[in-house]
């Protein structure tokens, strides 16, 4: 290459240069519409990543609430038969001790995906709070907010909705009856502290477009 073909690449790099900055200046001029950062809370995302984390949460209690009742000589899905009674009645109880295999471990693996679909909609307002109130605040009180949002779910859902709608609805009580108060608060415990335990998955971290901008000049 001689010295002629040299000079017009250096003035070709020097006219491509020219208009990367004249268009960097363009999009800085556009503003939001051209480098989008979300204004104030982003509740859409939290949302999503409410549901989300309510769904490994979910996973997690039932996980927990299964060793538990190996531990002590119950089915492993026993709590999943007796919420199961809302449903099905007194019948749900007889699931894994008689009848069809296959039909009891689809109606158990139905009652599961129930379950883990109602911790995955739980973890919008516990996500919600989590980050929209207490996002900057310290473990400790991270912590006494996950512990009071988990007994309060078990009260309102125990007390508030499950006490007068299952004997309504289906002619019983199994669920209030059959599940002791400490199983329900200690599943309801383990939902919410993982909700704490895996919030900082759920934080937003809007992009960074100046130093994109400052890493795309030459140096």
């Amino acid at each position: 290459m001689n010295s002629n073909e040299i000079n017009e690449k250096l003035t070709e790099l020097e006219r491509l240069r020219a208009q990367m900055a004249q268009i960097e200046g363009e999009l800085a001029a556009a503003g939001p519409s051209a480098q989008w950062v979300p204004q104030g809370f982003y509740t859409t995302y939290h949302i999503l990543a409410g549901m989300t984390i309510g769904l490994i949460a979910a996973m997690v209690s039932l996980t927990a609430n299964v060793i538990g009742s190996v531990m002590f000589d119950k089915y492993p899905l026993e709590l999943i038969k007796i919420y199961l009674t809302f449903p099905m009645g007194e019948d749900a109880l007889a699931l894994g001790t008689t009848g069809d295999t296959k039909y009891t471990g689809f109606i158990l693996a139905a009652g599961c995906g129930l379950y883990l679909v109602t911790g995955m909609f739980g973890g919008i307002p516990f996500h919600m709070i989590l980050t929209r109130f207490f996002d900057q605040s310290s473990f400790v009180v991270r912590f006494v907010v996950a512990t009071i949002l988990g007994l309060g779910v078990w009260v309102v859902n125990f007390y508030g909705i499950l006490m007068w709608l299952q004997p309504t609805l289906i002619g019983g009580n199994w669920i209030l009856d059959m599940v002791p108060w400490y199983v329900a608060v200690f599943t309801h415990l383990v939902f919410g502290w993982s909700m704490l335990a895996f919030s900082h998955w759920g934080r937003f971290q809007p992009p960074d477009y100046s130093q994109r901008n400052v890493a795309a000049k030459p140096g």
